[in-house]
């Protein structure tokens, strides 16, 4: 299982890249083992504010639909269209290629929540 040290995790699977106050959002290796098959995403819209822990996106596989949980509350600035155009990116590289969306947020106390990897890999 691939767990890069230098990202923050969630609880529920998400991974966070932080950057100035910017950060990068999508699904764990972990997660995207456990969905199965990506088959399609449903991403938020540039603009849209976004709240820490309520559904900011959905990813529909050959099993079933997850919603994907904001990790920080901020307002969406970019949408990675590949994984719209190609959803199994996010299966074959999910901390890559298959990012999902970039938020910019106002609270850093709320990067405090966040799991370091080493705590991830012994929640998973």
């Amino acid at each position: 299982m691939n767990i890069p040290q230098d990202l923050k995790y969630t609880k529920t699977h998400e991974w966070i890249k932080v950057d100035g106050n910017k950060a990068k959002i999508g699904i764990t290796d972990f997660a995207q083992h456990e969905i199965t098959d990506i088959v399609h995403m449903e991403l938020p819209e540039i603009g849209k504010q976004v709240k820490k822990g309520q559904p900011a996106a959905v990813v529909e596989s050959v099993k079933s639909a997850f919603d994907i949980y904001a990790p920080l509350t901020g307002k969406v600035i970019e949408i990675n269209d590949s994984v719209l155009e190609t959803p199994e990116i996010v299966n074959q590289s999910p901390y890559e290629k298959g990012y999902l969306f970039v938020i910019e947020f106002a609270d850093e106390k709320e990067l405090d929540d966040l799991l370091k990897a080493d705590d991830y890999k012994n929640l998973i």
